[in-house]
């Protein structure tokens, strides 16, 4: 009898530290999970829903929280994808090589274009980028400043935790804070549903969520045309504040999980970025990150 408890121990002991020891999908190979992006995560558990529909011996698990906390997972091999909306930082790279000693593995999986969300009656149909840090960074206060009505502007924006709050401050506010009084909520569809029920609000998000609000063309300078946030212009490159999704690993992905990259950058796979509402990636594009 102790002889049998002896070997059982030994037995959950290498069980115990198979799976302390391994990477999230590796103890299988069948389990995958992805995290980060509120941004993303609709069209991360689309992608998924998909997949599994077709390989029902892997299971996928899709989680939001923010690219940051994503990133986070990532480093610390809490997650087999981190989903971001913004670049990885050199101070990730390198905090993901130092504690994992493995290289980051950068994968632009779609489009997007950050749209700039007002209420359905805001007369306004188009802003510059200049007029947007006004707004965002207290400098304008009331529409009239920026050729609408006589109305205190209302902030709505992304917690920091935020792939596009990261991207919006560095591209729109050009690294300035955001005025105190923006109004901080947990993902894209929590903007639009607040824009949706202010006539004196603003926000900003993935173009995917629009619903219910109006979208305003962004001007790069005053004296140029404004810009809608519509596929061909996020394709070329020529709204303003275009921008790539990421998906980011730790080392080069294989099994299962390679065959899950190689589906998502597949004309199946970039079918599920139309259907969600963004922008798939031009075929130059998925023969330069395709390999």
């Amino acid at each position: 009898m102790k002889k049998i408890l002896a070997i059982l121990g030994i037995f959950s002991l290498c069980i115990l530290m198979g799976t302390i020891g391994s990477a999230p999908a590796a103890a299988q190979g069948q389990n995958i999970s992805i995290k980060g992006s509120d941004t993303m995560v609709l069209l991360g558990q689309r992608w998924a829903e998909n997949y599994m529909k077709k390989n029902s011996s892997v299971t996928i698990q899709v989680t939001g929280g923010g690219s940051g906390v994503g990133l986070a997972a990532l480093i610390n091999g809490t997650t087999d994808i981190a989903e971001s909306s913004r670049p990885m930082k050199d101070t990730e790279k390198t905090q993901l090589q130092q504690k994992r000693s493995m290289a980051v593995v950068e994968l632009p999986v779609a489009l997007d274009g950050l749209a700039v969300y007002v209420h359905d009656r805001n007369p306004l149909t188009e802003l510059t980028l200049e007029q947007l840090k006004k707004i965002y960074t207290g400098a304008a206060k009331n529409w009239k400043d920026v050729g609408g009505n006589d109305e205190r502007i209302i902030l709505y924006g992304r917690e920091n935790s935020s792939g596009t709050y990261a991207y919006f401050k560095e591209h729109v506010l050009e690294n300035a804070d955001y005025y105190p009084t923006t109004q901080t909520l947990p993902g894209t569809a929590a903007v639009i549903n607040a824009v949706s029920k202010d006539t004196r609000g603003i926000g900003y998000g993935g173009i995917a969520y629009l619903k219910g609000v109006k979208a305003l063309k962004v001007k790069k300078t005053a004296s140029t045309p404004g810009v809608e946030p519509t596929l061909e212009n996020v394709q070329k490159n020529i709204y303003p504040i275009s921008r790539f999704l990421y998906w980011y690993l730790a080392g080069q992905p294989k099994g299962q999980i390679k065959n899950l990259t190689d589906w998502v950058l597949s004309k199946e796979g970039q079918s599920v970025v139309e259907d969600v509402g963004y922008y798939p990636l031009t075929a130059e594009m998925l023969a330069k990150y395709k390999k």
